[in-house]
């Protein structure tokens, strides 16, 4: 008898990996065996490039560490959460008249991080949280722990082209608003009460250039410790804070 993958989120194997691409299934990423081959995992592979699904080749060890059974060079990772397109979120918050605030995550890739910070993000009345699809932490089991369930009832969007979103954003009328240790500005500042996205990135690389120069904002949080950063759902927490104080004000 083989032995079951103690993670529910992992399905291994090539055809039940096949089986749940084409029944639709939330899929977090996919791990390729280093040198594999064969007719059927020919089949996979195209099936993972046609639907466009994160995946890494990895050597048979890492694969052997998720699962005691015959993985056949493939270990699937499963969502815990249904994603959404903010293409389909932000024109219904317009049409019913509410004033968009956003949340986009560069590469976050701490699980428990993601769970904290999409915690405070429904506490704080954020309406979806953006997030690309490389780079980001599962949406595991863990997250949504973490999380207090705040992953099941706030919106989450993962796209491909996170620049394009972002760009998407901007032309329709969302302020982008930068949270990052390079701006001169304090994040109290500035009013929030016009539709905004705010955008946080992890606390090693912080957020990318190419985003960065997107922003209509840049602001920082001041510190006078010596440490060099905070940890990002910390951060995140208090820039959320700050913009439904700023909205509760007006």
């Amino acid at each position: 008898m083989q032995k079951r993958p103690k993670d529910k989120n992992i399905v291994y194997g090539i055809r039940p990996v096949i089986e749940a691409i084409n029944n639709d299934k939330e899929i977090e990423k996919v791990l390729l065996q280093k040198g594999a081959g064969g007719e059927n995992f020919r089949e996979l592979f195209h099936l993972v490039r046609e639907r466009n699904i994160f995946f890494q080749y990895v050597p048979v060890e890492r694969l052997n560490k998720y699962t005691g059974g015959n993985h056949q060079g493939v270990v699937c990772f499963m969502s815990s959460v249904v994603y959404q397109s903010i293409y389909d979120i932000l024109p219904s918050l317009y049409e019913t008249g509410k004033t968009p605030f956003l949340l986009a995550l560069d590469k976050i890739t701490d699980v428990r991080n993601m769970g904290a910070i999409a915690r405070s993000a429904e506490c704080f009345g954020v309406d979806a949280i953006i997030v690309p699809s490389k780079g980001s932490s599962q949406l595991n089991e863990d997250a949504l722990k973490t999380s207090a369930g705040a992953l099941h009832k706030i919106p989450v969007c993962r796209h491909d082209k996170f620049h394009e979103v972002l760009v998407y954003l901007k032309e329709s009328g969302v302020e982008l608003v930068a949270c990052t240790e390079k701006a001169d500005d304090i994040f109290y500042q500035h009013d929030y009460i016009n539709p905004i996205c705010v955008l946080m990135g992890n606390e090693f690389d912080g957020i990318s250039a190419q985003y960065l120069s997107l922003c209509n904002k840049r602001v920082r949080i001041p510190m006078t410790g010596s440490l060099a950063s905070l940890n990002v759902s910390v951060a995140t927490g208090i820039m959320l804070f700050e913009v439904l104080r700023n909205r509760l004000k007006d």
